[in-house]
């Protein structure tokens, strides 16, 4: 029922969207989430709601990841735009040109869309790899963006990026490690190319947040001094320390403090002024990534947030690098971030729907349900405690709740204990434990009454905590959430107008342990449990969740866990104020995913066929059953990998 009190500014302050939505996301009037998208000149509010809506009546299923091309746009824009007026305001001589990170989300879309949008920017990318080499080179003809190569280097790699230097592009080949010269020289004195070189370094300064260990003197990657002033050397002794153009530093992910970031870029600056002082031509300064986005929506400097915005970080690094060159003399360096998480987060929604739920809710009038006169004792006491509690329900006190509390958990625990000598059956302990629930459920509704915050009550959280069963793998869409506990929104993308009356916890449907949702960020604050509506799901509706910021890791890192395959895809944009649905791709069939892991879908078929045969031969089942068997064996085969309505 819906609460006149309730408004969705309840629901915005409540789940937090103003705050981690980046103005990207809200809720309308009409208690649905709206992603706001651009429509010509104008900008559009789309209920999420209304895109699912639209896209059931086509015959997609959730759960569905809908990609938002405007919002990895206007990201592009916001961070180019960025250290463009921090560039204009501190007078600085170089300029920015940014790269994407690959790694961050290989789709072929994205790479698409941000190598045709970033050209008016000269917006690069960023290869880690042979086959994100490949994509590059594929998609980025832009002579006046950079190519940024790291990670290890076959022959075939740097050949290819020799080869694209040739033809025009400015490729950068980044030294990892001290051994990656020697290889590249040779193939650079084979293929009669004077490289473009950037070479890593393994900066001092600590970083902050879950990827710490990118940086400081224990990283996996880059030059100690040692090893840098080496290559050096070894470039001035073959006469090609006019090569070297880039230096380049890594902190790590998601840097939650501006103070972390601004140390580490002071000291990479002054290791660059060290270079252009040792004769190497330099010009490029690579700062890798780092820019943080809010998760939690708390804007502080936990690992799922930050203390800053995209303004201050260009400002603070155009500061601390004119700071450095001037005292130097040095001229300012051209500028490259490789910002990845930063540009594609916003970029993919989840959406959801929940199946099922799991509550516990005492059976109506068990404290009226008479016991027997051999009733063990514990149970009389649980029984007479309850009664005693309802009748004097008027004049209980703080102090008298927190003693109920404490005696209906001390009787329930010895009642178990019996249970396992023998000195209690199986439906005396039923009756205990509804007797122990209901006295619980009775406690947790005189809180508020008697002033008790429940800090000494934490069991309670097990009666006022249900489990939402979703229609998603963790293991598949969020890999994240489970593998280092990174907090994504999560809220209805409806019935925002109504005050949720259930805690949850989010359950996929994998049969693991570790498939669910237990940390929210929602009420200014870190929780366990999520506010939700009573999906009336008996009643036939349906209840959506948006699962907010997944577009950074998370398509490509998720697994098969439980064989549960890709989502559903859409890409979705307005045209003339209408939503256009682009790039419907289905997600996986059954089919599909056992191929992935080496079954053979046309032998299985055989196989079964052979088992319903032989079921037929035995008078098991009839020749018409076969058929309807069979008929369902290669539906599920067709059919999608998660729950089909």
């Amino acid at each position: 029922m819906k609460n006149p009190a309730w408004t969705t500014d309840d629901s915005a302050e409540l789940y937090g969207i103003r705050e981690w939505g980046h103005e990207y996301f809200d809720i309308a009037k009409s208690g649905e989430v709206v992603v706001k998208l651009k429509d010509g000149k104008k900008t559009k509010d789309v209920s999420l709601a209304s895109i699912v809506k639209g896209l059931r009546e086509r015959g997609t299923q959730l759960p569905l990841l809908i990609r938002f091309g405007d919002l990895l746009r206007w990201r592009i824009d916001e961070l180019n735009e960025g250290f463009a007026s921090a560039i204009k305001e501190g007078k600085y001589q170089g300029v920015y040109r940014g790269v994407y990170p690959i790694k961050v989300n290989q789709q072929q879309e994205v790479i698409e869309e941000i190598t045709r949008y970033g050209r008016k920017y000269h917006y690069g990318l960023e290869a880690g790899s042979k086959p994100e080499l490949i994509a590059a080179l594929s998609y980025m003809h832009d002579p006046e963006a950079y190519i940024v190569c790291n990670g290890y280097k076959d022959e075939e790699f740097i050949d290819l990026a020799l080869f694209a230097q040739k033809m025009g592009l400015q490729v950068i080949l980044v030294l990892e490690m001290p051994t990656e010269l020697d290889l590249i020289l040779e193939r650079c004195e084979k293929m009669g190319v004077r490289p473009t070189l950037g070479v890593r370094f393994r900066l001092s300064a600590e970083s902050a947040g879950h990827w710490s260990g990118s940086g400081g003197d224990a990283s996996m990657f880059g030059l100690n001094i040692s090893q840098l002033m080496h290559v050096v050397d070894s470039l001035r002794e073959k006469g090609m320390l006019d090569c070297l153009r880039m230096l380049h530093f890594h902190q790590g992910s998601q840097i939650p403090n501006i103070r972390a970031i601004r140390q580490a870029v002071t000291e990479a600056t002054r290791v660059y002024v060290g270079l252009v002082q040792e004769g190497a031509r330099m010009g490029i300064l690579d700062l890798g990534g780092g820019l943080a986005i809010s998760y939690d929506g708390l804007k502080g400097a936990s690992e799922a947030s930050s203390n800053y915005g995209t303004k201050e970080y260009c400002a603070d690094i155009i500061e601390a690098i004119t700071e450095v060159t001037a005292e130097a003399g040095v001229p300012h360096p051209d500028l490259i971030t490789e910002s990845g998480r930063a540009i594609v987060a916003y970029y993919s929604v989840l959406i959801i729907n929940i199946l099922d739920i799991n509550r516990f809710e005492p059976r109506k009038g068990i404290a009226d349900v008479g016991l027997a006169k051999d009733a063990p004792p514990l149970l009389r006491n649980l029984y007479e405690l309850r009664l005693d509690a309802e009748k004097h329900a008027a004049r209980t006190t703080r102090d008298r709740l927190q003693e109920i509390y404490n005696d209906a958990i001390y009787y329930r625990d010895k009642l178990r204990s019996e249970f396992n000598y023998g000195k209690v059956n199986l439906r005396e302990r039923a009756h205990g434990e509804e007797l122990y629930w209901d006295i619980l459920t009775w406690v947790d509704g005189m809180r508020e009454r008697c002033d008790h915050d429940g800090s000494q009550m934490d069991r309670l959280e097990t009666i006022t905590t249900d489990f939402y069963y979703g229609n998603f793998s963790v293991f598949q869409s969020l890999p994240d959430l489970w593998a280092i506990d990174q907090i994504f929104p999560v809220m209805p993308i409806h019935r925002l107008k109504e005050k949720p009356t259930r805690n949850a916890v989010l359950s996929d449907i994998t049969c693991d342990s570790d498939g669910k949702i237990d940390k929210f960020a929602h009420s200014h604050g870190i929780n366990p449990s999520l506010p939700l509506h009573d999906p009336q799901i008996e009643k036939g509706h349906e209840y959506m969740l948006g699962i907010f910021l997944v577009g950074a890791y998370q398509e490509t890192l998720g697994d098969l866990h439980n064989l549960l395959g890709d989502t559903n895809v859409v890409s979705v944009r307005v045209e003339n104020g209408k939503v256009k649905y682009s790039r419907e791709l289905e997600g996986d069939s059954v089919a599909e995913v056992l191929t992935y892991v080496e079954y053979d879908p046309k032998d299985m078929l055989t196989r079964f066929r052979h088992l319903a045969e032989s079921a037929v031969a035995s008078k098991r089942i009839t020749a018409t059953e076969r058929r309807e068997i069979m008929e369902s064996f290669e539906a599920g085969l067709r059919g999608y990998t998660y729950f089909e309505s």
